[in-house]
Protein backbone atom coordinates (compact mmCIF):
# COMPACT_ATOMS: atom_id res chain seq x y z
CA UNK A 1 0.00 0.00 0.00
CA UNK A 2 1.07 3.23 -1.15
CA UNK A 3 4.25 2.06 -3.24
CA UNK A 4 2.37 3.35 -6.50
CA UNK A 5 0.84 0.02 -7.77
CA UNK A 6 -2.03 1.50 -9.19
CA UNK A 7 -0.86 5.12 -10.35
CA UNK A 8 2.51 3.35 -11.95
CA UNK A 9 0.27 0.58 -13.54
CA UNK A 10 -2.16 3.33 -15.13
CA UNK A 11 0.60 4.89 -16.99
CA UNK A 12 2.79 2.23 -17.53
CA UNK A 13 -0.08 0.96 -19.89
CA UNK A 14 -0.64 3.71 -21.50
CA UNK A 15 2.95 4.05 -22.76
CA UNK A 16 2.95 0.62 -23.57
CA UNK A 17 -0.26 1.21 -24.80
CA UNK A 18 -2.53 -1.49 -23.16
CA UNK A 19 -4.71 -2.11 -20.74
CA UNK A 20 -4.57 -1.87 -16.99
CA UNK A 21 -6.62 -3.58 -14.40
CA UNK A 22 -6.40 -3.38 -10.78
CA UNK A 23 -7.15 -7.04 -9.17
CA UNK A 24 -8.65 -4.66 -6.02
CA UNK A 25 -11.04 -3.15 -8.39
CA UNK A 26 -11.94 -6.55 -10.09
CA UNK A 27 -12.80 -7.90 -6.58
CA UNK A 28 -15.12 -5.08 -5.76
CA UNK A 29 -16.59 -5.89 -9.32
CA UNK A 30 -17.34 -9.59 -8.93
CA UNK A 31 -18.49 -9.11 -4.83
CA UNK A 32 -20.67 -6.27 -5.45
CA UNK A 33 -18.94 -4.98 -2.10
CA UNK A 34 -15.90 -2.56 -1.59
CA UNK A 35 -12.75 -4.42 0.04
CA UNK A 36 -13.50 -2.42 4.00
CA UNK A 37 -16.97 -4.12 3.49
CA UNK A 38 -15.66 -7.64 2.57
CA UNK A 39 -13.30 -7.38 5.14
CA UNK A 40 -15.69 -6.42 8.12
CA UNK A 41 -18.42 -9.29 6.78
CA UNK A 42 -16.62 -11.93 5.22
CA UNK A 43 -13.22 -11.39 7.08
CA UNK A 44 -9.65 -11.69 5.69
CA UNK A 45 -9.48 -15.34 5.09
CA UNK A 46 -12.55 -15.18 2.88
CA UNK A 47 -11.63 -12.18 1.14
CA UNK A 48 -8.01 -14.27 0.49
CA UNK A 49 -9.99 -16.76 -0.98
CA UNK A 50 -12.05 -14.28 -3.50
CA UNK A 51 -8.51 -12.40 -4.31
CA UNK A 52 -7.44 -15.89 -5.34
CA UNK A 53 -10.65 -16.41 -7.61
CA UNK A 54 -10.46 -12.91 -8.76
CA UNK A 55 -6.84 -13.66 -9.96
CA UNK A 56 -7.50 -17.00 -11.87
CA UNK A 57 -10.24 -15.66 -13.65
CA UNK A 58 -7.82 -12.73 -14.55
CA UNK A 59 -4.10 -13.63 -14.70
CA UNK A 60 -4.25 -15.36 -18.25
CA UNK A 61 -5.52 -12.04 -20.38
CA UNK A 62 -2.42 -11.23 -22.65
CA UNK A 63 -1.98 -7.41 -23.37
CA UNK A 64 -2.39 -6.26 -19.58
CA UNK A 65 -0.88 -4.38 -16.90
CA UNK A 66 -2.27 -5.90 -13.58
CA UNK A 67 -1.73 -4.19 -10.11
CA UNK A 68 -1.99 -6.25 -7.10
CA UNK A 69 -2.96 -5.95 -3.63
CA UNK A 70 0.08 -5.09 -0.70
CA UNK A 71 -1.13 -9.04 0.35
CA UNK A 72 -2.60 -10.75 -3.02
CA UNK A 73 1.35 -12.62 -3.30
CA UNK A 74 1.04 -13.64 0.57
CA UNK A 75 -1.45 -16.31 -0.25
CA UNK A 76 1.01 -19.05 -1.56
CA UNK A 77 -1.44 -20.15 -4.86
CA UNK A 78 -1.51 -16.37 -5.53
CA UNK A 79 2.56 -16.13 -5.24
CA UNK A 80 3.28 -18.92 -7.54
CA UNK A 81 -0.15 -17.98 -9.91
CA UNK A 82 1.77 -14.85 -10.90
CA UNK A 83 5.34 -15.55 -10.57
CA UNK A 84 4.91 -18.79 -13.07
CA UNK A 85 2.59 -16.50 -15.24
CA UNK A 86 3.59 -12.63 -15.02
CA UNK A 87 6.98 -10.29 -15.41
CA UNK A 88 5.86 -9.54 -11.64
CA UNK A 89 7.61 -5.91 -10.82
CA UNK A 90 7.85 -4.79 -7.00
CA UNK A 91 7.63 -1.58 -6.57
CA UNK A 92 10.11 -1.20 -3.48
CA UNK A 93 9.78 1.77 -0.98
CA UNK A 94 11.28 2.39 2.18
CA UNK A 95 8.89 2.99 5.50
CA UNK A 96 9.47 6.71 5.90
CA UNK A 97 8.14 6.80 2.23
CA UNK A 98 5.04 4.55 2.56
CA UNK A 99 4.31 6.71 5.74
CA UNK A 100 4.28 9.95 3.61
CA UNK A 101 1.73 8.05 1.04
CA UNK A 102 -0.06 6.81 3.80
CA UNK A 103 -0.40 9.98 5.90
CA UNK A 104 -4.35 10.84 6.25
CA UNK A 105 -5.14 8.19 3.64
CA UNK A 106 -5.59 4.83 6.16
CA UNK A 107 -9.11 4.84 6.39
CA UNK A 108 -10.58 2.58 3.85
CA UNK A 109 -7.22 0.07 4.13
CA UNK A 110 -8.49 -2.44 6.10
CA UNK A 111 -5.25 -3.71 6.53
CA UNK A 112 -3.92 -0.45 8.26
CA UNK A 113 -6.87 0.29 10.85
CA UNK A 114 -6.25 -0.14 14.53
CA UNK A 115 -2.94 0.89 14.95
CA UNK A 116 -0.23 3.18 14.54
CA UNK A 117 0.68 3.85 10.99
CA UNK A 118 4.63 3.39 11.56
CA UNK A 119 4.08 0.27 13.00
CA UNK A 120 1.64 -1.31 11.53
CA UNK A 121 3.92 0.00 7.90
CA UNK A 122 6.96 -1.64 9.68
CA UNK A 123 4.86 -4.81 10.79
CA UNK A 124 3.57 -5.49 7.14
CA UNK A 125 6.88 -5.26 5.56
CA UNK A 126 8.57 -7.32 7.98
CA UNK A 127 6.39 -10.07 7.19
CA UNK A 128 6.29 -9.68 3.31
CA UNK A 129 9.13 -8.21 1.67
CA UNK A 130 11.11 -11.29 1.58
CA UNK A 131 7.29 -13.04 -0.02
CA UNK A 132 7.67 -9.68 -2.61
CA UNK A 133 11.78 -10.41 -3.03
CA UNK A 134 10.91 -13.95 -4.27
CA UNK A 135 7.86 -13.43 -6.10
CA UNK A 136 9.13 -10.64 -8.47
CA UNK A 137 11.37 -10.51 -11.26
CA UNK A 138 12.44 -7.03 -11.40
CA UNK A 139 12.58 -4.99 -8.84
CA UNK A 140 12.17 -0.81 -8.80
CA UNK A 141 13.13 1.38 -6.12
CA UNK A 142 10.68 3.75 -5.60
CA UNK A 143 11.46 6.17 -2.95
CA UNK A 144 11.85 9.94 -4.24
CA UNK A 145 10.45 9.12 -7.43
CA UNK A 146 7.61 10.69 -9.14
CA UNK A 147 4.71 8.34 -10.71
CA UNK A 148 6.76 9.11 -14.56
CA UNK A 149 9.56 8.47 -12.79
CA UNK A 150 8.93 4.80 -11.97
CA UNK A 151 7.08 4.36 -15.11
CA UNK A 152 9.61 5.53 -17.13
CA UNK A 153 12.52 2.97 -15.50
CA UNK A 154 10.48 0.06 -16.20
CA UNK A 155 9.86 1.12 -19.74
CA UNK A 156 13.73 0.84 -19.89
CA UNK A 157 14.30 -2.00 -18.06
CA UNK A 158 11.75 -4.00 -20.52
CA UNK A 159 13.44 -2.71 -23.80
CA UNK A 160 16.86 -4.27 -21.82
CA UNK A 161 15.12 -7.61 -22.02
Amino acid sequence: MGCGKSSVGRRLSELLCCSFMDLDDVLVEREGKNIPEIFATEGETAFRHMELKALEHIINIDGIVLALGGGTVMTEECADLVKEKTLCIYLKASVETLLERLDGKAAGRPMLADADLRTRIETLMEKRSSTYEKTAHITIDTDGKSIEAVASDIISILAER
